[in-house]
């Protein structure tokens, strides 16, 4: 937030339209990894919430 409100100084509605590889970008990250839906499902399936249901 602290990039795209203050440094880039996008209004809200343009800053939370943004896609992480996006955002990415404009930091100047080309290289970096952005976690896809594959990797969201691994880390979830490897952490998943402990809730009622879950114990």
């Amino acid at each position: 937030m602290r990039l795209g409100l203050g440094q880039l100084r996008l209004p809200p509605d343009q800053f939370w339209a943004l896609t992480p590889a996006e955002l990415t970008l404009m930091a100047g990250l080309d290289g970096a990894r952005v976690l896809g839906r594959s990797g969201l499902a691994e880390l979830m399936a490897m952490y998943p919430d402990k809730g009622e249901e879950n114990g």
